[in-house]
């Protein structure tokens, strides 16, 4: 998946983040990429309305390393859960993801993704976030937990995977799966192929390089 420019050795289309569940969703997708996580300091990103900080987030990331590659294209993420107008982090601790699940348990959260994909010598630049409403089953206190002990919520925003064991924590969802996997698929592949990024002929010309 590390395509490049043979020529010039430059990436063609560059994910900026190191996120293995954004690499599988567009590895799945049979999209042509190389993987350069963004170094942007995301602390210093102000909190907002939760829509705007994940797509200012987003946008950050991916000038980041569009300022280096001006001439690849760049997809760049940011993924946070809400629940009751809170934005729930990366549980930091064992109690931290406790409280978490203690909180979406039995309740409808909502996962919001910013996303933004820009090619700064051609002067494109487009973002937005998606919003995917999540409903959690009631969650037993030792349900809660077992799934601590597997150590999965610990580098998930909100706590939980749905791709993984967090599955079963889940009664329903209403919008984009792959939003709340990490990336909205289905908006990120309409823009390429919008733009001719990627398509029959595109893919065949990266696949050449």
């Amino acid at each position: 998946m590390n395509t490049t420019d043979k020529k010039n050795h430059k990436p063609f289309l560059i994910l900026a983040s190191k996120s293995a569940r954004r690499r599988y969703l567009l590895k799945q997708a049979g999209i042509n990429f190389s993987v350069i996580p963004s170094d942007f300091d995301e602390n210093s990103v102000p909190v907002s309305s939760p829509e705007s900080y994940v797509r200012i987030l987003a946008e950050s990331k991916s000038k980041y390393i569009s300022d280096q590659y001006p001439e690849s294209w760049v997809i760049g993420a940011d993924t946070v859960v809400v629940i009751n107008g809170k934005i729930l982090g990366k549980p930091s601790s064992r109690n931290d993801a406790r409280l978490m699940l203690k909180d979406l348990s039995g309740q409808t959260h909502e996962v919001i993704t910013g996303y933004c994909i820009c090619c700064k010598a051609r002067g494109k630049f487009f973002s937005e976030s998606i919003k995917t409403k999540v409903l959690f089953k009631d969650l037993s206190e030792d349900e809660i937990e077992w799934y601590i002990h597997t150590k999965e919520p610990f580098d998930k925003a909100g706590g939980y995977a749905i791709q993984g064991l967090g599955t079963f924590l889940v009664k329903s969802i209403n919008g984009s799966y792959t939003n709340v996997v990490g990336l909205p698929v289905c908006e990120v592949i309409e823009f390429l192929i919008k733009e001719r990024i990627i398509g029959f002929d595109s893919i065949k010309r990266i696949n050449n390089f």
